[in-house]
């Protein structure tokens, strides 16, 4: 097996601000990159047409393209049906964004989906995201959820419910790996009809746990990445490593992924790290490493 595929990095991940990452990103060997555009900066809000055409006209000149752009949300995802038409509102114009600057492809997590689907928080999420994809059908792209909250044939049902593919999958093996103990070859391969997007990130598990700990849950507690983060670092649960040095089974998902037929980007994200950029320049030679 050898790879064709784009390497992607998460500008966020080197923590010094959008212009800086994406030189950084650049001078890594990344192809593309992801950008949060949830706040700040990156707000679709903060943004006029001007600013779009000058950002997407920046990267190009870097020689670079954007993978996807995350519009995660937070709080409990789309769990919270009073909260759901805003955020609803709100991950459209994020893709609208998406589109402008050159991607069909917006990341996020959408809540723990209840094993249930009586339940009233499984009800306001498969609504919300029928809506979403709705749209995102509409304008040929996708709203991708990432992996690791709940089970990949859980995650399949939910999707298959759906009234079009336009919510899909942005695979995250690592979260799999630290979170579910799910196995991300079999995962691909269960959600290949939706895998749109993926994440190369590597980890352990290192303790059974409750995912609502993690990715929180309506009435238990909200999810936060800064929390998220903590806990990969502190080591009590579970801890992200680079690449190569954690649980993930790298040669059997690449090869997963290539079985299933997928083209598309493989984008690195460090959330820790004293060092993120020389972590992320070593992940994008892992990943080159299969290309040879």
């Amino acid at each position: 097996m050898l790879l064709n595929n784009k390497i992607g990095v998460i500008v966020d991940s080197f923590g010094v601000g959008v212009r800086e990452g994406l030189v950084k990103a650049q001078q890594a060997g990344a192809d593309g990159v992801q950008i949060y555009a949830v706040s700040g900066e990156m707000d679709p809000a903060n943004l006029s047409p001007a600013k779009r055409r000058e950002l997407r006209e920046y990267i190009d000149g870097l020689g670079l393209e954007i993978s996807a752009l995350c519009g995660d949300l937070a709080g409990h995802g789309f769990q919270d049906a009073a909260a759901n038409p805003e955020k609803i509102e709100k991950s459209k114009r994020i893709l609208d964004l998406a589109v402008e600057l050159g991607t069909n492809v917006v990341t996020t997590h959408i809540g723990i989906v209840p094993e249930d689907q009586n339940d009233r928080i499984y009800d306001a999420m498969q609504r919300s995201c029928d809506e979403l994809g709705i749209y995102a059908k509409s304008m040929n792209a996708y709203f991708a959820i990432e992996t690791g909250p709940e089970p990949a044939a859980h995650l399949k049902s939910f999707l298959d419910h759906l009234t079009t593919n336009g919510v899909s999958v942005n695979f995250d093996p690592a979260n799999m790996v630290m979170v579910t103990g799910d196995d991300p070859v079999e995962g691909v391969k269960l959600l290949k009809d939706y895998v749109v997007h993926t994440h190369v990130k590597d980890g352990v598990r290192l303790r059974h746990m409750d995912p609502r700990d993690v990715y929180g849950f309506l009435g238990y507690n909200a999810m936060d990445h800064g929390k998220i983060a903590d806990m990969a670092v502190s080591g009590a649960s579970f801890k992200e490593l680079p690449l190569g040095e954690g649980k993930v089974d790298f040669k059997a998902y690449f090869a997963a992924l290539d079985e299933i037929g997928y083209k598309g980007y493989l984008t690195i994200e460090r959330e820790v790290g004293d060092n993120p950029e020389m972590d992320i320049q070593k992940a994008v030679a892992f990943i080159k490493s299969f290309k040879n």
